[in-house]
């Protein structure tokens, strides 16, 4: 035992205080939310759960009488002390705030419904929701307050809450800075936002919609600062990404991603285009929206009220001189077609579908109506795709797999990796995430084979005894006994 962790447990013996397991305290928000953060700093303390109208706050020194009468008077509430070694303490401070101020509005001054605190407030979630690495800002008005949810690692959680007189300034600040209607509020309305946060360039996809009690707002980061294993294969394994370079190096056919909504297909389809980009070709896109600008592609945005949609810019993109087009999304039997007939007369065409796996794209076309001899033709390969959560570096532990869990990863496995939860991971267990793969190479006798109309279970048996590839939930399965992910991620991501 450490001098310091000896020391507090003497001190938790004189001073009759319960010491902390470093690893057991998980701050909620409604208690950090009492402090602010250069309150926290200053008594070293951490206010991290309210129990029975009781705060909780971890300490490393019980004698400053001082510091914990002010905590009780700027809290507004009773306060129960526990300790913990201050090294700690500061760390989970830093973790938990992460430069933000916790501390509700109201508490530190009037609310009043104006432009400087809707500006005040809109900068701080826009630039904490990057910091944090989320996906999405949810602005979200209920009868008597209004909530802000952020996804981080796919999962959307409660982050904030405000006075509900505050809602309407917040979604016309919103308004503004996407260039939307600030008086039309029966209509859902779309646009974009190009901010500056700690020095990087961010760009926001902004949806507002009415509800029963109000506008709900929803900001998509289009750039972000998440990081992603292994950029130079695109996130993917050694063998797939042997499979991709093959499909690409063909330069016509054309190449699907599949998956659902927030998959990273369109991750990866950047990653790609920005490796295509350096070699002699013309690349041209049509997207809605352009989530990333690249350098030596000629990138086109959805306009619907312009008249232009993916089908029409299509036909236009063709008239351009393409070596290669992507499309951000087939959504339809016109976009399908157009763009199958385009891979078949020598341009590389890479495009998303929403679907399970590689084989069901397949499926997919045809209750698109491409014909299957076309389809046939003009499939080079299908990379189905999904994201799950890693497992907390800091605080992951190995436990056994219980009897359902070892059904889903195998029956061999003595143990797999949980995340107990830690400011690291703000106490989810969880930390980033990892991309899976599975790449369907289309060779003769697939090409038959979709030609005769066989059926997906077919196409992915043999692509998985001819071709060795790994399925999804093999991949994913692997690990899972690698210690990487957690059978739960396996079943939230429909894998099993």
């Amino acid at each position: 035992m450490s001098d310091d962790r000896q020391a507090l447990k003497q001190l938790g013996v004189q001073y009759s205080l319960d010491v902390l397991p470093a690893q057991d305290i998980k701050a909620v928000p409604q208690a950090l939310e009492k402090l602010p953060r250069t309150v926290m700093e200053r008594y070293c303390a951490l206010p991290y759960d309210i129990c029975g109208g009781v705060l909780c706050v971890a300490m490393s020194d019980p004698a400053d009488l001082y510091a914990c009468e002010d905590i009780r008077q700027i809290a507004g509430m009773q306060i129960e002390i526990h300790l913990c070694e201050r090294e700690y303490i500061l760390r989970s401070i830093q973790i938990c705030c992460d430069g933000a101020d916790f501390r509700p509005i109201s508490n530190r001054r009037e609310v009043t419904a104006n432009e400087d605190a809707a500006i005040e407030i809109v900068d701080s979630l826009i630039s904490c929701g990057y910091d944090e690495h989320a996906s999405d800002i949810h602005i979200e008005p209920f009868e008597e307050h209004t909530l802000v949810r952020m996804r981080i690692d796919g999962l959307v959680g409660d982050y904030r809450t405000f006075p509900k007189e505050l809602h309407a300034k917040l979604i016309a600040r919103i308004k503004i800075l996407a260039d939307l209607d600030i008086a039309e509020h029966r209509l859902p309305q779309d646009g974009n936002i190009t901010t500056q946060a700690n020095g990087n360039r961010i760009s926001l996809r902004v949806s507002v919609v009415p509800t029963v009690y109000g506008e709900k707002a929803v900001l998509r980061y289009l750039t972000t600062s998440c990081e992603i294993d292994d950029v130079q294969t695109f996130g993917m394994s050694g063998d797939n990404y042997k499979k991709l370079t093959k499909i690409l190096s063909s330069h016509s056919g054309m190449v699907y991603f599949t998956g659902p909504t927030g998959s990273g297909k369109t991750t990866t389809l950047y990653m790609i285009l920005e490796m295509l980009s350096a070699l002699p070709v013309n690349i041209c896109t049509i997207e809605d929206p352009v989530e990333r600008r690249i350098a030596r592609v000629n990138q086109t945005e959805v306009n619907n009220a312009a008249g232009i949609g993916f089908a029409n810019g299509l036909r236009a993109l063709l008239r351009q001189d393409p070596d290669i087009i992507m499309i951000g999304e087939t959504r339809d039997t016109q976009t399908a077609e157009i763009s199958v007939r385009a891979a078949i007369t020598g341009h590389l065409v890479l495009s998303t579908l929403h679907t399970t796996d590689a084989a069901s794209a397949v499926v997919r076309l045809r209750d698109m109506g491409i014909a299957p001899y076309l389809a046939a033709n003009a499939l080079s390969g299908i990379v189905a795709q999904r994201l799950l959560r890693k497992v907390c570096p800091e605080c992951s532990q190995e436990v056994p797999p219980t009897a359902e869990e070892r059904e889903i990863i195998g029956h061999d496995s003595r143990y797999i990796r949980r995340g107990k939860g830690c400011p690291h991971c703000k106490f989810t267990g969880y930390k980033g995430r990892i991309a899976i793969h599975e790449v369907l190479y289309i060779d003769k006798t697939l090409r038959r084979m979709i030609s005769d109309g066989e059926s997906t279970d077919a196409l992915h048996d043999y692509a998985v005894r001819q071709q060795g590839m790994k399925p999804l939930k093999a991949f994913a399965a692997e690990l899972v006994n690698r210690g990487v992910t957690t059978p739960d991620e396996l079943i939230r991501a429909s894998l099993f």
